[in-house]
């Protein structure tokens, strides 16, 4: 088999990689990452002056992609103390950071503060009187944003759905508990309300959406100027940008959400008399998805005639538990024979003791053999971030492409690393 048969990845031979650095295998193209921060320039930033654009990290978060999206001139969101300290770690700055979270503990609001952070997110009322407590501790007026949950309804999976009025995430919209966190964030002097925050969940692919929230929060940007003389500094519309998932499926461009919302910003403000605020977005998955590809070998294969024949791979839900998780779809090829013929409908399944270990359903392929190449596709936002040692399965390695280089940016985990910091009690030891 040579290797123009082979798929090719931004340049890279797969089948290759493969062999060098073994399988399970995630593989970032840095060049495709870079391709999707200057889209973000050239569509947004650039276009609209005084925006801002925060790498969403939960999507996935190494050292390397820390030191990628600092050079990109992004900002970082953080939602938890690792992802924070590992931010500091690589030298990002760090009041381009955003700590977000509903459930924030006092050592990471601690944490923020001890680093200087630029902002906290603020998720609900007890929160808040934290954050001024904490600021009182440390002598800073921090800057704050509140998330509000703008009681928008989205086409996505419930579990993706964070926008809605019963939503785990920010502050009802309209009501009591809005205007009194208001007045007491307003009235305080350790911390400076900027504005406010959205997020109405991933895989959005409705524009619609993004501006009637924008409605929302202008009302409530509106409502707080009258109220207390307070002027918003700034909108953060959140991410969930749609991506394609299968072939054929449509791209939007960055541009399809970010213009209209910077209509409707423009339009109400200069309709209600308002300063208009810097917007900020959030893209996480938008930028890292398609720049990550999976890569696998063949096992065993089983077929159940009138039923399914299944390939089995090296893999599975622990390093993508997405498909069982919630229903994601996946599309996967043969990177050893690309090129040929798809004469039979397979389903690609992991290893784990589990029924809904499945990766990629009843799928067109060519005939494959044990010890051959899968590669499944746009796995770079979620995959390595969820990823586990169920069934004590050691985590992949995480290869980054560029040019001309392909280096480990995490490496692969051993035995040694699933034995690490477990303890046997003296009782247990005769």
């Amino acid at each position: 088999m040579t290797s123009k048969d082979h798929f090719i990845f931004y340049g890279w031979d797969t089948v290759e990689l493969a062999r060098k650095f073994g399988t399970p295998l995630y593989v970032l193209s840095e060049t495709a990452i870079k391709e999707k921060c200057e889209r973000i320039r050239e569509g947004f930033l650039k276009k609209y002056p005084g925006t801002k654009a925060h790498y969403a990290s939960k999507a996935f978060l190494t050292l390397a992609m820390c030191r990628i999206m600092a050079r990109e001139g992004m900002g970082l969101d953080v939602v938890s103390g690792g992802e924070l300290q590992m931010a500091r770690e690589a030298g990002f700055p760090l009041d381009k950071v955003s700590l977000h979270g509903n459930n924030k503990s006092l050592s990471e609001i601690e944490m923020a503060m001890e680093l200087g952070v630029g902002t906290i997110v603020v998720d609900n009322a007890m929160e808040l009187e934290v954050v001024i407590q904490m600021a009182e501790k440390y002598d800073r007026r921090q800057d704050i944003l509140l998330r509000i949950s703008p009681g928008i309804d989205v086409k996505t999976h419930k579990y993706i759905s964070t926008g809605h009025a019963g939503s785990k995430f920010g502050l009802p919209a309209f009501g009591e508990e809005i205007e009194t966190v208001e007045e007491i964030a307003v009235s305080s002097e350790l911390v400076n309300l900027r504005g406010y925050h959205f997020h109405l969940g991933s895989l959005l692919y409705e524009r619609e959406s993004y501006v009637m929230a924008v409605d929302v929060i202008l009302d409530r940007v509106s409502s707080l100027k009258e109220r207390h003389g307070q002027i918003i500094e700034e909108v953060n519309i959140g991410g969930g940008f749609g991506i394609p998932v299968m072939p054929g499926d449509r791209s939007p461009d960055i541009t399809e959400f970010t213009d209209p919302v910077m209509e409707r910003v423009s339009e109400k403000c200069t309709a209600r008399g308002l300063k208009v605020p810097v917007v900020s977005i959030e893209p996480g998955r938008w930028i890292i998805s398609q720049a990550g590809i999976t890569l696998y070998t063949a096992g065993f294969m089983k077929e159940i005639p009138g039923l399914v024949k299944y390939i089995s791979v090296d893999g599975g839900m622990t390093d993508n538990p997405r498909p069982a998780l919630y229903g994601s779809k996946y599309y996967a090829v043969n990177a050893e024979r690309y090129g040929e013929e798809k004469n039979e409908k397979v389903t690609i399944v992991g290893k784990c003791c589990e029924s809904g270990d499945v990766l990629v359903r009843d799928i067109d392929f060519p005939r494959m053999k044990p010890g051959e190449i899968v590669a499944v596709l746009n796995t770079g936002a979620y995959n390595f971030s969820m990823a586990s040692n169920y069934n004590a399965a050691l985590r992949p390695a995480v290869v980054l492409l560029g040019d001309n280089t392909a280096e480990v940016i995490v490496r692969r985990q051993t035995y040694e690393d699933i034995l690490r910091g477990q303890f046997v009690p003296d009782h247990l030891s005769e």
